[in-house]
């Protein structure tokens, strides 16, 4: 996405002294790169509020290229990574899954920021009381992660009281493989930066003329 300025400073051009024409590729840059600034931390903010507890690394990915004197663009991206998977929620579209399937979770400690673990399914894969796979239930075949529970015996009769009943093992759903559903959630990304530069750009533009005034030579 492209945000021009171009008209905004072409009208501030025609009330400048010579002084500030001769700095104004230098005011330029400098509020380019402001306003730019701005728009990732505004991005950073938004992500915060559209997802519950997002991980550092998801936040971090907004990062900025600063304009220059002789390159007056000024860049607001999401690195490769985060970006694969924050695209839908952006323009649309099913969620990007890591592997072939949507991991559920059922009945397993999520970690701070409300996802399963890293590697919890290698460690779980490793445990001989954990079968991966489908099963049939009453609702349909589920396919998922399943704990085996061994059976319980019966507590012995005592004076006055039946015996309880042994309870028969069984098995437990961990994380339920779901296929990708569709994002609900918009991010606003393009339409949130937009605003901003349209709103702020003038007087970001103002102050960054003022510091190249005090710094010409």
């Amino acid at each position: 996405m492209d945000i021009s300025v171009r008209a905004n400073v072409k009208d501030l051009q025609k009330t400048l002294t010579a002084l500030a024409n001769k700095q104004i590729k230098f005011a330029t840059a400098l509020a380019l790169t402001t306003i730019a600034k701005e728009v990732q931390a505004d991005e950073i903010h938004n992500i915060s509020l559209v997802f519950k507890k997002p991980k550092p690394f998801t936040q971090k990915s907004v990062g900025v290229k600063g304009a220059r004197k002789d390159n007056l663009t000024a860049i607001v991206f999401v690195r490769p990574i985060a970006a694969k998977y924050l695209e839908p929620y952006e323009v649309g579209g099913l969620h990007v899954l890591s592997g072939r399937a949507l991991l559920n979770p059922k009945d397993i400690k999520l970690n701070a920021y409300g996802q399963l673990p890293r590697n919890v399914l290698e460690r779980l894969k490793a445990r001989k009381d954990i079968f991966i796979g489908p099963v049939k239930t009453k609702s349909g075949s589920v396919n998922g992660v399943w704990q085996r529970i061994p059976p319980k015996e019966g507590q012995k009769a005592r004076r006055g009281r039946a015996a309880s009943v042994a309870q028969p093992g069984h098995l437990k759903l961990l994380i339920r493989f779901g296929d990708p559903i569709n994002v609900n959630k918009r991010l606003n990304y393009r339409s949130r930066a937009q605003a901003i530069v349209n709103h702020r750009f003038n007087a970001v533009f103002g102050d960054a003329m003022a510091k190249a005034l005090a710094t010409a030579k």
